[in-house]
């Protein structure tokens, strides 16, 4: 009785307007136009938007195939890793001039303050490399890696607390609720692989904050696109995958004859309803199906050589530590999985930075050159893109109290550093600059879409076109800015 409820519910006027609609003027309009066009180009010569496949893409010859993301969480201070200000040291101490700050937004936590004392970095910077690319000392190996990095110093956002900075940057909006930048690309640009998800999500805890900002499913989350494009979560541990295995009693033809009911049960629904996210769920079933071969194939490091784990450091021995997270990531981008999201918390540091920062730096140096490495030694770093970086920096005054030993420093969306490699991307390079003070962009500012928009072209995607109309209106990643940084970009 429930099913037959439901249905009379669903089968009102609108719903049976909408299948005549279907059936007789879809008949007539298909006797009048080439369908074959249809199926490649839209409304106003947008590809099609309500399709769950992938869209009719790239629309140019693409430089890059898959991505790997390495968030660090909680925003980084550029001005102890990589945007090097003597000015800061020579000056320490001394407050902030106002036509400096020019009034900018503080955060709750620093509004209060009479004086905004400067203060550079305790960490030595030298340069390396070809490239003469700075680089603090608490970046040791990835100071080798430089010639490979392309260094953009002149991030800015408008967002200045945590949750809806990050969810600019994976979503393209600091409101909750769109689809996370990964989903957008699987939605575009499909999967390469049948037997993974075309987005994985890893999650590490850095040393660096005891009680780091938390993150939130939502920022791998697919809005209101399809189902199939979410970010699926690999956890370390026995089930990386909750649910994935068969219960105990359970084999995997029964799994199988149980699947194929359930796909005829949805299917049945699907031609009452129209519902195209019972497709979706059908396909998400037979996804899981098929990684319970596909995935403890791909977490099994058994056979990585020693000389790879200890390239990668000691704890790429340790599921769900950040080295290892690079190595997982390393591996499923061999088995050509599209997206995958390293996200690492930690790197909140508004007081004890010196020490904090230490540690938190010392988790994600190794891994983060033995990945650059790693990729290059194989033939993968020319048509991958990794990014590293966080969702805002730091700023250049300490808050709370300042000392010669100890400082911290506040959330600063208006300038900040982060490096890509491979994909494409220019090698050896550092694009924009920040003032003497580290606090304004001076040179070549890059927005959180201008970044979008620059890896949605790395992919032979116009960001402008990629769109999806929903609830009467259309969106798209880079919401209504975003522009391509065509000087990052290798020849």
């Amino acid at each position: 009785m429930e099913e037959l409820n439901k249905y009379f519910l669903n089968n009102n006027r609108r719903h049976f307007l909408k299948n005549l609609g279907f059936g007789i003027g879809g008949l007539a309009l298909g006797s009048l136009i080439d369908p074959l066009s249809l199926s490649s180009m839209g409304e106003e010569g947008v590809a099609p938007q309500l399709q769950s496949g992938p869209l009719p893409l790239p629309h140019f010859a693409p430089k890059a195939k898959r991505v790997i993301y390495l968030f660090q969480s909680g925003g980084p201070s550029q001005l102890d890793l990589f945007d090097y200000k003597p000015y800061l040291n020579k000056y320490r101490g001394m407050d902030l001039p106002d036509s400096i700050r020019k009034g900018q937004r503080l955060t709750g936590m620093t509004s209060g303050q009479d004086k905004f004392p400067v203060t550079g970095s305790l960490f030595n910077f030298k340069q390396y490399g070809e490239s003469r690319a700075w680089v603090s000392d608490l970046m040791p190996n990835v100071s080798k890696v430089v010639d490979e990095l392309c260094f953009v110093k002149s991030m800015h956002t408008e967002a200045i607390n945590h949750d809806p900075a990050i969810t600019f940057f994976q979503t393209g909006s600091q409101l909750p609720g769109r689809p996370s930048i990964g989903s957008w690309m699987s939605y575009g640009l499909g999967s390469l692989n049948d037997n993974l998800p075309s987005f994985i999500v890893l999650l590490s805890t850095g040393n660096g904050k005891p009680q780091p900002q938390p993150l939130y499913s939502r920022l791998w989350g697919n809005g209101f696109l399809s189902s199939l494009h979410q970010g699926v979560q690999f956890r370390s541990g026995k089930d990386p995958v909750l649910y994935l295995q068969n219960p105990d009693g359970v084999s995997r033809a029964e799994r199988r004859e149980m699947l194929n009911h359930l796909a005829s049960l949805n299917e049945a629904q699907e031609k009452t309803f129209g519902d195209p996210e019972i497709n979706s769920r059908i396909s998400n079933y037979e996804m899981a199906y098929r990684m319970q071969t596909s995935v403890p194939e791909v977490m099994d490091i058994s056979e990585e050589p020693d000389h790879i784990l200890r390239m990668y450091g000691k704890n790429s021995y340790r599921p769900g530590t950040y080295a290892a997270n690079c190595l997982l990531a390393r591996r499923l981008i061999e088995k050509d999985v599209r997206f995958v999201q390293l996200y690492h918390t930690g790197w909140d540091q508004h007081d004890n930075l010196p020490a904090q920062i230490k540690r938190q730096s010392e988790d994600v140096d190794q891994g983060t050159a033995a990945l650059i490495m790693d990729l290059k030694q194989r033939g993968l770093l020319e048509d991958t893109l990794v990014i590293w970086g966080g969702e805002f920096g730091r700023t250049n005054y300490c808050q709370g109290k300042l000392t010669d030993i100890d400082y911290g420093r506040d959330h600063h969306p208006r300038s900040f550093t982060i490096f890509m490699a491979g994909g494409g991307i220019k090698p050896g390079f550092t694009y924009g600059e920040t003032d003497d003070f580290g606090y304004n962009i001076v040179k070549d500012p890059m927005h959180v879409h201008d970044l979008q928009a620059t890896l949605l072209h790395q992919f032979g995607v116009d960001h402008e076109k990629m769109i999806y109309k929903t609830q009467g209106r259309r969106f798209r990643l880079t919401d209504v800015s975003g522009e391509v940084k065509t000087d990052i970009l290798s020849s």
